[in-house]
């Protein structure tokens, strides 16, 4: 447990979490644009990269923690 450095992680994590949501509101606006236009490929793509970058802002948290919960219970 000594070793464990939990601030060092947690702040990139936070950091990693809040790019990707940004990225996600990127996506979503690019999805809005693309639905105008009618790009049925680009439709498919932002859609699918928005739900990713939102996906992956939620569970790598949640993972760090289970991992960090874990680590705390041996």
């Amino acid at each position: 447990m000594e070793n464990l450095n939990v601030f060092g992680p947690a702040n990139w994590i936070g950091l990693l979490s809040s790019v990707f949501i940004i990225l996600c509101l990127y996506f979503t606006l690019t999805f809005f644009q693309k639905l105008k236009t009618e790009d049925e490929r680009g439709i498919k793509q932002s859609k699918f990269a928005a739900v990713f970058c939102l996906a992956f802002a939620i569970l790598m948290p949640a993972l760090y923690n289970l991992y960090i919960f874990s680590q705390m219970m041996e």
